[in-house]
């Protein structure tokens, strides 16, 4: 995107002048320092990409409270679908299980247990069969230490579960992974 000449500085005009009122009134109808955030930096990437629609003088400030009005909106709506699906997601998730094989309820429970970080890498091994590798790129560390936040969840797991050390061992001789 090509901006006229003097762009930059008519942008970095209104967003010295206008930052305070616009953080004020995000900041006032979001819940969170980083819904404010977002709302802040969508509003000010839409004055930048939009720099030659913003209007000279004080009615800019109105304009940029449009903007961040529609962000809010937007956020709005996203946040509400992010919860009907979420609700939507448990329901289905509740009578998968209610419907699921008798003898694995404990194993659920074992699992619903455990950690969210310790479902995640338990999950992306056995679920999406990934490597310790993959696991890693996933989760934005190394293999290795992907590797080892594997073991010790699946360590968690068989705790929960009550197993042993040998019972894990026996498993782990049978090439089964908890």
């Amino acid at each position: 995107m090509t901006h006229p000449p003097g762009a930059r500085d008519r942008f970095e005009a209104i967003y010295n002048a206008y930052y305070p009122a616009i953080h004020q009134y995000a900041a006032r109808r979001t819940g969170s320092p980083e819904d404010t955030a977002d709302v802040m930096s969508e509003t000010f990437l839409t004055a930048w990409r939009r720099i030659a629609d913003v209007p000279e003088g004080e009615t800019a400030l109105l304009w940029l409270y449009g903007v961040a009005r529609r962000v809010l909106a937007n956020q709005r709506r996203g946040q509400s679908r992010r919860a009907g699906l979420a609700e939507r997601l448990r329901d289905e998730s509740s009578v998968t299980r209610a419907s699921g094989p008798d003898g694995l309820d404990h194993v659920r429970v074992a699992f619903d247990g455990l950690s969210a970080r310790d479902r995640d890498v338990l999950a992306l091994a056995c679920w999406e069969g990934l490597t310790g590798p993959e696991i890693g790129r996933v989760l934005g560390c190394t293999a290795t230490a992907a590797r080892i936040r594997l073991h010790r969840a699946r360590g968690r797991l068989a705790r929960a579960l009550g197993l042993t050390e040998e019972d894990q061992a026996v498993a782990e001789l049978r090439g089964e992974s908890l």
